[in-house]
């Protein structure tokens, strides 16, 4: 793709091959009529003379040989290293011999960039995302120590932050939040505790939000705690929105990251990410942090758009 600042597009190419073979410019008449040189000019005449009109559209730029790249076995070779001995790049390279930028691009390109990604049995990397928004929801729960008043320990320090307690009803919040597996908009709901009641009103108030954005949930994937497992009232909340129930395996919670991913995102950024001279401050700042999350904040695993922007964009009927 030509640059922003080249003044011949393909386009223009055409018109300048145009004016020199069938109108009868010169070369250097036409290039100075489209501000570029008469040997940029003699260039493109030369292309299309070879290629015809293919010979005006842009060429990689990538070289046909590349003498210092990776060879087929050596690529192989930090992969496999990477799967049995489970290191990142910095202990790869002296194993490998490669410097860790190679070992870091080659790992990119095999989609195994990070660690975390791996399933901790097999080494195998565990991403999949589905198909269309409420295909698949995660839900999982979150509980937080309350802030007393005048602000906790982690921005007072432990002497200041530890005394503030002193007098004030001690305790956790606790949270429910439902993750689209697809476009990554959330809903976090404030329970009273950790029960399988809460769970499931959680996940009928869930079921309002994405119907209102025209999102079905079809399935629900948590782990297997015994409120999502156990509950009764859980089921039925699942049987009233017409969902099945889907369980990660044992001991493998990366199988619901995105829910796990969310919550470490929504503690960083709104629970700890700013100080709060009380527990009421930090709740009412909560619907305000979810709309900037969901509207405005761009997210890296959807190249920059923000995750109602894709729900939006991908609703069954709706794709763009």
């Amino acid at each position: 793709m030509a640059h922003r600042m080249a003044k011949l597009n393909v386009f223009g190419r055409q018109l300048l091959v145009l004016r020199i073979e069938r109108e009868g410019w010169t070369a250097a008449r036409a290039a100075e009529a489209q501000g570029v040189s008469r040997a940029t000019a003699y260039k493109w005449v030369r292309r299309y003379r070879e290629g015809g009109d293919d010979g005006l559209l842009d060429r990689s730029s990538r070289p046909h040989r590349s003498p210092r790249s990776l060879s087929a076995e050596q690529i192989e070779l930090i992969v496999r290293t990477r799967v049995r001995r489970r290191y990142g790049p910095h202990r790869l390279a002296p194993l490998t011999g490669h410097p860790r930028s190679t070992i870091s691009k080659v790992l990119t390109r095999a989609g195994m960039s990070r660690l975390r990604d791996a399933d901790r049995a097999t080494g195998v990397p565990v991403r999949y995302v589905h198909g269309h928004p409420g295909s698949l929801v995660h839900q999982d729960h979150k509980k937080l120590g309350r802030i007393p008043a005048g602000g906790g320990h982690r921005f007072l320090g432990r002497e200041t932050g530890q005394g503030n307690r002193h007098g004030v009803a001690w305790g956790y919040d606790h949270f429910e939040v439902v993750v689209d597996d697809m476009s990554r908009v959330a809903y976090v709901a404030h329970v009273p505790d950790e029960s399988g009641a809460s769970a499931a009103r959680a996940l009928l108030e869930a079921a309002t939000f994405f119907a209102e954005h025209g999102v079905a949930i079809e399935r629900v994937l948590t782990d297997n705690g015994r409120v999502y497992t156990d509950s009764h009232r859980y089921a039925e909340a699942l049987a009233t929105i017409g969902a099945s129930h889907k369980r990660i395996r044992p001991y493998r919670p990366q199988t619901n990251g995105k829910a796990e991913r969310f919550i470490k995102t929504l503690i960083g950024e709104w629970a700890y990410g700013t100080f709060y001279r009380s527990n009421h401050d930090r709740l009412a700042a909560l619907p305000r942090w979810l709309r900037f999350y969901n509207y405005d904040r761009p997210h890296t695993a959807l190249d920059g758009r923000s995750p109602m922007t894709v729900l939006v964009s991908n609703v069954r009927g709706n794709h763009i």
